[in-house]
């Protein structure tokens, strides 16, 4: 795997922003839009997904890192719920549902994978990378 420069190059976060950049669209039409708590609740969602992968990333370190990835596939899930929500209410259609949903399970898995990578890579960090494997 070639190394990686900035976050921006991270495939899961590409997908996290794609899906933010479908779901954000949902949130400005009634009745979502009106559904005050239920559209702060997907806008954060969504963000914090992107958010918690780039900060996990500048933070240099596996560890760190790993732990945002788990707390960003967390709010995937969260999403998930919320769209279901949106559904189950009858604010979204079932096929854009279903767009949205496929969207957000693959993130997940892709979150997943990734996690799993580093836990079996030696890679340590950036933070790490002129300490010796002692400190």
């Amino acid at each position: 795997m070639p190394t990686i420069q900035k976050f921006e190059d991270l495939q899961i976060w590409q997908k996290a922003r794609l899906l933010s950049q479908k779901v954000y669209p949902i949130t400005y039409k009634e009745p979502v839009s009106t559904d005050y708590r239920l559209r702060d609740q997907i806008r954060g969602s969504c963000g914090s997904i992107m958010d918690n992968i780039a900060e996990g990333f500048e933070r240099g370190g596996k560890n760190e890192f790993k732990n945002a990835l788990s707390i960003a596939k967390g709010e995937t899930g969260e999403l998930k719920s919320q769209l279901y929500r949106c559904l189950d209410n009858k604010y979204i259609p079932a096929l854009v549902f279903e767009e949205l949903y496929s969207l957000a399970d693959e993130l997940t898995r892709m979150i997943t994978g990734f996690i799993n990578y580093l836990n079996q890579s030696g890679i340590r960090g950036q933070k790490f990378k002129t300490r010796s494997k002692d400190e």
